[in-house]
């Protein structure tokens, strides 16, 4: 495996190089659960190597070069095992009309390579914010006067989940039921409390709850600014866009699909969201990120989650600034400008 740099400890290990050699030297059914958002094939491109998926000359030329890694995913996934993938609909280059389905083109080859597709979770996007954002002729209100014939919708982004084929060999239970919900839907007043230690899941209200939103097909509270620094990544190649996964989405993932103490893997870690997600949560992680700057931003983002654990009440209100963060999308580029 031919790296730039690497860090390894006793509870993760990341790697500046090219994600297919970095899982590809990974043991078989190492991994048990990987988390990760892929580069978004002809709308940004993240630097010039020969190696980032993001540089290829086509749509086509980006799903064969990204079904390589799908095959070392299967490899290394557990039996029974989740890997979580964070995409949505592409704008086709070139100023053509309509958009790619390429959720459904990551559905098909990770089908193709032993997974069984379970679902996905669509997270909202307030749509007069992605209108501003985006300054898309088919979110104005003026082209609804003129022609609505040419609005289209303000694109969601999703959360794909696949399951690898097998028996699971280790169960991830929740004896003590959920306990704390990542997401600015704010719980009850009180039911934290009154449900704190309680024994009976048959009557843990506060353990249903948050699991009836987390089973929901819609996600409709994610925090879109609470994600890891970013800005210290950007580089003089870089175009504006530089989106960390959020938080909320990282943690209900590791929540319902992985165990403390076990190996979590996100193969385009860009500036560390999901390792940090990881550490925070008790669980190791594996990383690689192809952009140096990148990298180097990902050594300063776990490092200072790891001065800085998750203390406290798990339950605190939340500061004003993020009470409705779901409406804006400050850090979120996933939407072409026009």
């Amino acid at each position: 495996m031919v790296v730039k740099d690497q860090e390894i400890t006793d509870r993760y290990a990341i790697y500046n190089g090219d994600c297919i050699q970095v899982v590809g030297g990974l043991k078989d059914k190492s991994v048990h659960v990987s988390i990760y958002s892929p580069p978004f094939a002809e709308l940004y491109n993240y630097s010039s190597s020969e190696r980032d998926m993001s540089n290829c000359g086509s749509y086509e030329e980006f799903l064969r070069h990204y079904g390589f890694l799908i095959e070392q995913l299967a490899r290394v996934t557990m039996p029974g095992r989740v890997s979580c993938v964070h995409c949505m609909d592409l704008r086709r280059a070139g100023g053509r009309e309509g958009v790619r389905d390429f959720p459904g083109d990551i559905i098909r080859m990770y089908e193709a390579n032993g997974f069984y597709y379970t679902g996905r979770h669509v997270i909202w996007k307030e749509p007069l914010r992605v209108a501003i954002k985006t300054r898309a002729l088919g979110l104005r209100h003026g082209q609804l006067v003129k022609d609505s014939s040419k609005c289209h919708v303000a694109g969601a982004d999703y959360l794909l989940v696949f399951r690898r084929d097998g028996d699971n060999p280790v169960p991830i239970a929740h004896a003590e039921g959920l306990t704390y919900y990542a997401g600015s839907n704010p719980i009850p007043n009180g039911m934290a409390t009154s449900y704190a230690g309680h024994t009976d899941q048959r009557t843990n209200k506060l353990s249903q709850l948050i699991w009836q939103r987390y089973a929901s097909s819609v996600w409709m509270d994610i925090r879109i600014r609470r994600v890891v620094e970013f800005k210290g990544g950007r580089d003089s190649e870089d175009e504006k866009h530089i989106c960390p996964l959020q938080l909320d989405v990282i943690e209900r993932c590791l929540t319902l699909y992985s165990n403390p103490g076990e190996v979590v893997l996100t193969p385009f870690m860009g500036v560390g969201s999901e390792i940090v997600g990881a550490l925070q949560y008790g669980r190791k992680a594996i990383g690689a990120e192809l952009k140096p700057s990148y990298y180097r931003q990902a050594i300063a983002n776990i490092r200072h989650s790891l001065e800085h654990p998750i203390v406290g009440d798990l339950f605190a209100p939340l500061d004003k600034d993020d009470d409705n963060d779901t409406d804006d999308n400050d850090t979120d580029d996933n939407e072409e400008t026009i």
